[in-house]
């Protein structure tokens, strides 16, 4: 019996109720199960399970699908995953892709873990219509669009270039050398890298290759070469394993040390951290670049699951740490999860091959998915916040936002920065204060250089050959006794020169100079041979053809008085010129002592003696027009009127006129022609005076055919490149040329004369010319034609960023006026340079034609207007029909020769004449009167006088009205 007893009647009852409650949860139960029935879906994965790499995402891609379907228990889908193993080996991978497609039918994969491996698999993965998504793949060869069954679940190398290049701009360094592994992976980044650098005008001289399978012996070899190059800056680009080789043999070689700058792509950046003390050693002061993962409670959560989970199943790996590949490795899980919870009732079959036969090989008895084409679609529209930030395919791939910079310090390291694509260098990631783009050092923290140095890292110290000169020791001058392997500090105009400009350049630049000779301290060559120094110094390759007696001096650059021309820029970079240089041709100056009587002729040329007689008649003529008919002094016979004329014109260049001009016409041509002949005097005067004082200055050769003719021997400068020019371009015998080292050897030259074994002439360039004119200004001068060149110009190697810094400091220099004052540090002038004193221009006429038209415009306005008047006033011979043209032309030049009765010059004259012969009568009759006091009472009583009677009152000339009153007075 039980404890409670149930009565018979009632237990019927109970049965029946425990039995419908029993049907009740049985059919719940199959309700339930039927709702919650999964689909399960076939994924691959292959990895390296033995690597590092391999297990950390293996591991993440669990725990991200068992995270992501406990928080999504609705879903219908479950991906189911496949593990096979690769070995590390490309072929191992191929093998595995194509059995798990084959085999395993499953829907996409996963991995693998290097480039090289992910080459093969794409293309398979495409055949197949499979995704392949690889979170470790990271090289720019492996595009998307070229394959669209390719996903990249992380950046690619290249999106990293920029934030590189942004540091080197930053400390201003112009050269860099890349260290890359010789692989797909190494590769795929070199020509976004050279892009980015060129983009700032960095240079790479060299570029490092280290084989995957090198020994250490050869990475030490390839090392050793970098000790001897200009270049301290160095960007390593390869695997964790091989890099942390790579970094200890360069700390043995000396390269990780004070004035050295490495700088690590985020291939090792991102996996440093999991290195062990030994090689964290050879890391000190590196910097590296490495993609930024924002901080956030889910990753600290995920960082402490997964260091508990994972060494639960690798004990031995206690220092192993989660990086930025495991993140991206289980975004990736959450990623595929959702793209294929996105197909619903998709077909998750495969088409069988159509290839027929027993010979079919592997790739074509392969199936294609049915699923791939939607799969992708869904992939490419999934968008979430994961573990690494945002995550979302573009163009296949993830595209970054933000890289940290990192310097390592100790057995660990200390962010100093960031890099965005859209405000560059920033040192904290507030961009509320941000600006644009900027490269500006100052958006960088400290930071803590190779050999623990505070001190950016300069150029290394460049290595400057400075030629030998015996001579023209103003440009360059190095002191006696130099060693070819002692620095010395040279002095002249191109040295000051080049330290002006190097301290304009807008980073620091450290140098030292070398004097170019052989151990007895003689020149070691040409100026072509120290420019193939500065070629050979940069080109190992080439060292072979060295010569014996210099071969050790190879040089990064040269100074001098080096001309830039066309056949040795073929081997070297030259800047802008500082200074300009030609070729020219100086000559003897000869004493010309012959007299010439008519050198008072030359001042002008012969068309502008011819036009000054003209107008000097012609202004005659128009003084006669203007005076005949109312100036005696112009009339007379005609032989009389003429030379009045002519006389008037020429005489007025040295004198006042004893004719005098009655009229204002006549008086507005006479000032103006008296401007004109006072200005052509005056330049007369100025042109003979110099001509007869330049006049005995003349060079002895003015052409070079009159050279080539007779014959004469001519010189250049010793070691100058102005020989080509003599016996190419002006085609001069080679027995008729010879060369000179010295001005006392020049001058020397000159005095023998060319019949005596000397020359006639001598070619070098401007510079040159002017420094041996300076000590011989009365002796030669320049003459003949002027052959352009380059002008002087710094030497550097080909293709060194040097060369556009330095041009834009000479420019800098330049417009400062600083070159201006070097110049006159070196080159005084204490004489008169003789090339301005055989030149004396005659006067022609374009100098004066303004001044006679001035003159011929008033002259001849003056005459229209007198014809004008005087055709008015015998407008009645002209209006006199009665006759023929002939005759009234006649009547009018006859009344042209008459006097202007109506002229006041010919009125004056009469009525003065007048006046004296009524005051002689007057007189007369005073005498003949018996009453003598009769003209005296009257003139008491009238208080008048004669001067009133024809001049007026007050004195005044009377008009010709009050002479007609006057002349009827009747006489006493």
């Amino acid at each position: 019996m039980g404890l409670f007893p149930i009565a018979p009647s009632h237990r019927f009852s109970c049965l029946f109720i425990a039995f419908v409650l029993l049907v009740k949860v049985e059919v719940a139960v199959a309700q339930n199960n039927s709702t919650t029935t999964t689909i399960s879906v076939n994924v691959g994965m292959v990895l390296d399970l033995d690597a590092w790499t391999g297990k950390l995402g293996l591991s993440c891609f669990n725990m991200a699908l068992s995270d992501f379907y406990s928080n999504h228990g609705d879903y219908r889908t479950r991906l189911v995953l496949n593990t096979r193993d690769s070995k590390g080996d490309v072929v191992g991978a191929a093998a595995a892709a194509l059995d798990l497609i084959k085999n395993g039918q499953v829907q996409a994969i996963i991995g693998p873990e290097n480039s090289m491996q992910a080459n093969f698999i794409i293309d398979v993965g495409n055949k197949a219509q499979v995704p392949i998504i690889s979170f470790s793949a990271t090289s720019p060869s492996l595009s998307s669009i070229r394959h669209p069954y390719f996903f990249r679940a992380t950046h690619n190398d290249s999106s990293q270039v920029k934030a590189i290049s942004a540091i080197i701009q930053a400390f201003g360094w112009r050269e860099a050398v890349p260290i890359y592994v010789d692989n797909e992976f190494g590769e795929g980044v070199i020509p976004y890298l050279f892009d980015a650098l060129e983009e700032i005008n960095v240079r790479i001289p060299y570029r490092s290759v280290i084989s995957p399978q090198a020994t250490d012996q050869e990475i030490e070899e390839e090392l050793r070469k970098l000790t001897t190059k200009q270049t301290r800056v160095f960007i390593v680009h390869m695997t964790p394993i091989l890099g942390s080789r790579l970094f200890a043999i360069a700390k043995e070689v000396g390269l990780i040390s004070e004035g050295y700058v490495w700088i690590m792509t985020n291939g090792m950046t991102n996996l440093w951290s999991w290195m062990d003390h030994f090689d964290m050693e050879s890391l000190q002061g590196v910097l590296g670049v490495r993609n930024y993962v924002p901080k956030s409670k889910e990753l600290e959560s995920f960082k402490v699951r997964w260091k508990r989970k994972f060494l639960q199943n690798n004990p031995s790996m206690v220092n192993a740490e989660l990086n930025i590949f495991g993140l991206w490795a289980y975004d990736a899980a959450f990623a595929l999860a959702m793209a294929v919870e996105k197909l619903n009732n998709a077909n998750f079959s495969f088409e069988e091959s159509k290839a027929v036969g027993s010979a079919r090989t592997d790739l074509e008895s392969l199936g294609i998915s049915q699923n791939g084409p939607k799969l992708i679609q869904a992939l490419s529209s999934t968008r979430f916040k994961g573990l690494s930030g945002k995550f979302e395919f573009v163009n296949g791939q993830l595209e970054p936002s933000v890289f940290q910079i990192v310097n390592v310090i100790g057995n660990g390291e200390k962010a100093i920065g960031f890099w965005t694509s859209k405000y560059g260098l920033i040192k904290k990631l507030n961009f509320t204060n941000v600006n644009g783009y900027s490269t500006s050092r100052a958006n960088l923290g400290t930071i803590i250089w190779p050999g623990d140095s505070h001190s950016i890292p300069k150029l290394k110290r460049l290595k400057i050959g400075v030629p030998l000169r015996k001579d023209f020791r103003e440009f360059v001058s190095v002191p006696p006794g130099s060693s070819p392997n002692s620095s010395l500090n040279p002095t002249g105009y191109s040295i000051d020169v080049f330290e002006a400009v190097m301290k304009a350049m807008p980073y620091a630049v450290h140098y030292d100079f070398y004097a170019f000779v052989n151990a007895n301290g003689e020149a070691a060559g040409t100026y072509d041979d120290l420019i193939d120094q500065v070629f050979y110094g940069h080109h190992s390759c080439c060292s072979d053809v060295l010569l014996s007696n210099y071969s050790e001096q190879n040089y990064d650059a040269a100074v001098g008085d080096i001309s830039i021309i066309a056949n040795r820029s073929l081997y070297a970079d030259f800047t802008l010129p500082y200074i300009v240089s030609d070729v020219v041709m100086v000559v003897p100056i000869k004493n010309n002592s012959k007299k010439n009587a008519l050198v008072f002729l030359e001042p002008l040329t012969g068309d502008l003696w011819v036009t000054s007689t003209c107008f000097f008649v012609f202004i005659g003529f128009v003084i006669w027009v203007l005076e005949h008919r109312i100036s005696e002094d112009f009339r007379g016979p005609p032989s009389q009127q003429v030379g009045t004329s002519l006389w008037f014109s020429f005489t007025i260049l040295v004198f006042a006129h004893r004719e005098r001009v009655m009229s204002n016409l006549s008086r507005f041509v006479v000032i103006i022609w008296c401007f004109v002949v006072l200005i052509l005097t005056q330049s007369y005067t100025a042109s003979l005076t110099s001509l007869l004082t330049v006049k005995r200055l003349q060079p002895t050769v003015t052409d070079l055919n009159e050279l080539l003719k007779s014959g004469e021997n001519v010189a250049y400068r010793k070691d100058s490149y102005t020989q080509r020019f003599i016996q190419q371009q002006l085609n001069f015998n080679s027995a008729n040329v010879k060369t000179f080292n010295t001005s006392d050897v020049l001058d020397e030259l000159f005095t023998k004369g060319s019949a005596h074994d000397g020359i006639a002439a001598a070619f070098d360039e401007t510079p040159g010319v002017n420094t041996f004119l300076e000590k011989y200004c009365m002796k030669y001068t320049t003459a003949g034609p002027t052959i352009k060149t380059g002008g002087f110009g710094f030497v550097f190697p080909k293709g060194s960023p040097l060369v556009a810094d330095v041009s834009r400091a000479i420019s800098i220099v330049t417009e400062s006026g600083k070159m201006r004052e070097i110049e006159n540090k070196w080159f005084k002038k204490h004489c008169t340079d003789s090339s301005t004193l055989v030149s004396s221009n005659r006067l022609d006429l374009g100098s004066f034609w303004g001044l006679f038209l001035i003159a011929g415009v008033a002259a001849a306005l003056a005459l229209i207007i007198f014809v004008a008047d005087f055709l008015y006033k015998q407008r009645d011979v002209l209006r006199g029909s009665e006759v023929s043209t002939w005759k009234r032309i006649l009547q009018l030049l006859r009344n042209f020769d008459q006097k202007d009765p109506r002229s006041h010059t010919f009125r004056q004259s009469e009525l003065t004449e007048g006046r004296r012969i009524d005051n002689i009568e007057m007189m007369g009759a005073v005498e003949a009167s018996p009453n003598t006091n009769c003209l005296h009472s009257a003139s008491n009583s009238n208080q008048t006088d004669l001067s009133s009677v024809f001049f007026g009152e007050q004195g005044r000339p009377s008009t010709s009205h009050e002479v007609e009153d006057t002349s009827s007075i009747p006489s006493p």
